[in-house]
């Protein structure tokens, strides 16, 4: 035996299996990555229930219906109500009648009630429910319904009209007419220079001359007097202009100066108006008037057409609009500010107090500009002033 190889031949054997093991498991590594964290079944179990309960959306809070507690047992319908009157009769927050009348099968639709109309408030549940014996207007629709025929063509009758959400009259003229624009706007717009007979005061079946770029399609305008400014009472933000609404004009001739008449008034034109293009947007025929979402801290800017104060069925403008959430519909509550006094009776003698501020009425939103919107006051149980606080109603 050759001792002096011996020693060679112990070492050449283990480097050799050392590196087929080393093969061995390089390959099972590569061809089946180990992770370096092996999910334990329990907590991956438990981690998707915390997820499920954190992604679960919170129920929102079952609405208070306030029913008042002298509310009549019937109601009949009558042609000069209005939904919001009719609901106060019956509940404290008058908003709230599509939560009594929903689910009826009686009515097609919450809003839509017809003179003739018996109405009778009941519990279901535990809850208010209001049952409708609609009889009257569903002889009216089937009566309506019977087409004759008259060669060639065919004639038929619509349903009587159901009652509005608020009284139309109160609104119908400031849907299309208030204007909030900008500075750049008024500047722009086409002006009124003068009058054919030299008059300062103009009206209807005038002729008045006009300079300015105006559409040459369009031959119908709206004559407007810059009001007063709008500015954010905390900021002082300037938030637009007002544009009061004062007739049309009928565009006769082209020119320079382009040649009009006045076709209505509405109050005084005078030289130097504006004129703007018709609004003609889409106006509301149903209100639905609702609470805000989220909470409302605004303020009473402007009284239209109102020096001192308003009460129920005139008109405010506020300093929020679409930017700040403000939707058509939205039911506010108003409060007069407290005043601050001294109190008299304090050891230091110079301790003021800040009263708290009083409720004063509800209001709607009905059209909504960029940053204020205007409003129509639905109850006053006070004066409601300029500078008046405007928050979302609490009950």
């Amino acid at each position: 035996m050759n001792t002096a190889n011996t020693p060679k031949s112990n070492i050449i054997v283990p480097l050799f299996l050392l590196s087929g093991l080393l093969t061995i498991i390089g390959g099972c590594s590569t061809s089946e990555p180990r992770s370096e964290a092996v999910a334990d079944p329990v907590v991956t179990e438990s981690k998707v229930v915390a997820e499920s309960v954190e992604a679960a959306p919170v129920p929102e809070p079952e609405k208070e219906i306030r029913v008042k507690a002298s509310y009549p047992r019937q109601y009949t319908v009558k042609k000069d109500d209005t939904l919001w009157d009719i609901s106060g009769l019956f509940l404290q927050d008058p908003w709230y009648w599509p939560e009594i009348w929903q689910d009826n099968s009686q009515i097609e639709n919450p809003h839509l009630i017809y003179p003739g109309d018996i109405l009778t408030l009941v519990y279901v549940n535990g809850r208010p429910k209001m049952l409708v014996n609609d009889a009257k207007h569903r002889e009216i629709a089937a009566n309506n319904s019977r087409v004759k025929k008259l060669s060639p063509t065919i004639r038929t009758s619509g349903l009587e009209a159901s009652i509005p959400t608020i009284p139309g009259d109160a609104i119908r003229q400031f849907l299309t007419k208030p204007r909030v624009v900008t500075k750049e706007q008024l500047d722009a717009a086409p002006y009124i220079v003068g009058s054919q007979d030299d008059h300062l005061i103009l009206g209807v079946g005038s002729r008045v001359y006009i300079r300015g770029e105006l559409d040459k399609e369009r031959v119908r305008y709206s004559v407007f007097r810059p009001g007063d400014e709008f500015r954010d009472p905390e900021s002082n933000e300037l938030l637009g202009y007002e544009a009061k609404y004062a007739g049309d004009v009928r565009i006769t001739s082209y020119d320079d100066p382009t040649s009009a008449d006045i076709t209505y008034s509405e109050r005084e034109i005078l030289i130097g108006d504006r004129l703007l293009v018709e609004d003609r947007s889409k106006n509301e025929n149903q209100y639905f008037p609702h609470v805000p979402d989220k909470e409302v801290n605004a303020e009473i800017i402007s009284l239209y057409d109102a020096l001192f104060g308003v009460a129920q069925y005139q008109i405010v403008v506020i300093n929020k609009g679409e930017r700040d959430g403000m939707e058509v519909g939205h039911v506010l509550a108003t409060f007069t500010q407290g005043d601050t006094i001294r109190d008299n009776h304090d050891s230091r003698r110079s301790k003021t107090v800040k009263l708290p501020n009083e409720r004063s009425g509800l209001i709607m939103i009905f059209k909504i500009f960029d940053r204020v919107s205007y409003a129509l006051t639905m109850e006053s149980m006070r004066v409601i002033h300029k500078n008046d606080k405007v928050q979302k109603p609490k009950f």
